[in-house]
């Protein structure tokens, strides 16, 4: 994938829910599980499947930081108090 079609992948990501994107990956992942690609389309599938991951860590990354800011807000808790 080029740089632009990167960013241009990128930026449909960044557009997606969590769930959208969980769907996504998991269709990217039986396509590799599968087999039958070259290695170029093995490595954009790759790629994709790379930018979805980190796109929903980051959903996640934010749910989590907002509940904890929740929980102190509520009761004075603390990020230790949560995990």
């Amino acid at each position: 994938m080029n740089e632009e079609e990167s960013a241009k992948f990128a930026e449909e990501v960044s557009k997606m829910s969590f769930e959208e994107s969980i769907q996504k990956l998991e269709s990217l992942v039986e396509k590799l599980e599968a087999g039958g690609t070259d290695l170029d389309q093995s490595l954009e599938i790759y790629e994709k499947a790379v930018a979805l991951r980190n796109h929903c860590k980051e959903v996640l990354d934010d749910g989590q930081r907002r509940i904890k800011k929740i929980l102190e807000t509520a009761n004075g808790t603390t990020e230790t108090d949560f995990q």
